[in-house]
């Protein structure tokens, strides 16, 4: 199943070029009062309201794929946990590249650690991109982003993919230079997910998955997860060791070789295996 939100944050299960307006499945979400939860409710409650969402999309009313605006597919994440560094020949890169990629950046993934983007940087794949600092590099970086179903702590690496509820395409946009990446990554419209998450029964797999992007039809990143240095199931394991992951978390899961600066005007097209693709406009803050 594709889940994503559309227009003024309609619900919506998407059918090949089509997208289902199954809003009204919403209203089965228990209410919450404060102190509110740290997770996703939808996110949370996609078990028990899987048969109620593939009945409405049956006689739900359909509008074009192209006739829709996204927003990101999960509305309230708890946290965004990102992966640095987790490619071996994009370490290689930013080990030969010191003027964009500070030295005390440029370390194993397992020396390195995990890092967090601010929630308020998430942003769906019609708000766009906004630049900020126009004067420093702003570059793209495309990764596979696993949506955390079931909450847990200290997962084993063998238990880890029970814990996904689905995938979908991120993008961490990132600002170089000498400041901690929690900073420098977490700009408003610097996590863009989309264009809806698959649901990690139809998605199967996350071991071996192609990604891609371009910018103005220029080829820039091309990988597979095969590559990873930390697979998703290790990334799972390494994150929840320190804290515990919950319904909505997002693990954005490293970036391949080939990022390179983006400027207002640009047009980026990102692509991933059994997700699909979202074109995204790059535009001043």
């Amino acid at each position: 199943m594709k889940l994503c939100f559309f227009d003024d944050n309609r619900l919506g299960v998407v059918e090949g070029d089509s997208v289902r307006d199954v809003t009204p499945v919403l209203e089965r979400l228990p209410a919450y009062r404060v102190p509110l939860p740290r997770f996703d409710p939808l996110v949370a409650a996609l078990p028990e309201l899987r048969p109620a969402l593939r009945d409405a999309a049956a006689t739900a009313p359909a509008k074009p794929v192209a006739a829709v605006r996204f927003l990101a597919p999960v509305a309230n994440p708890g946290k965004v946990v990102a992966a640095p560094v987790n490619y071996k020949a994009h370490l290689d890169e930013a080990i030969a590249e010191p003027e964009t990629f500070s030295a005390a950046h440029v370390r194993k993934i397992q020396e390195t650690g995990l890092f967090l983007k601010a929630t308020s940087s998430v942003v769906g794949m019609s708000e766009g991109v906004a630049l900020r600092f126009p004067d420093r590099r702003n570059d793209h970086e495309i990764e596979l982003a696993a949506i955390i179903g079931k909450a847990g702590t200290n997962i084993t690496e063998a238990d880890a993919l029970d814990h996904i509820a689905g995938y979908t395409l991120g993008l961490d946009m990132t600002v170089r230079g000498p400041e901690e990446r929690s900073l420098r990554k977490s700009i408003d419209s610097y996590t863009l997910l989309g264009p809806w998450m698959v649901t990690a029964d139809e998605f199967g797999d996350p071991g071996d998955v192609g990604l891609s992007l371009e910018i103005n039809g220029e080829p820039r990143q091309k990988a597979r997860t095969k590559d990873l240095i930390l697979s998703v199931r290790a990334l799972i394991a390494f994150a929840s060791s320190f804290y515990t992951l919950q319904p909505g978390d997002v693990l954005m899961t490293g970036t391949p070789e080939g990022v390179g600066p983006v400027r207002p005007g640009d047009r980026l097209t990102a692509t991933i295996e059994r997700i699909g693709s979202l074109d995204v406009a790059i535009r001043a803050a």
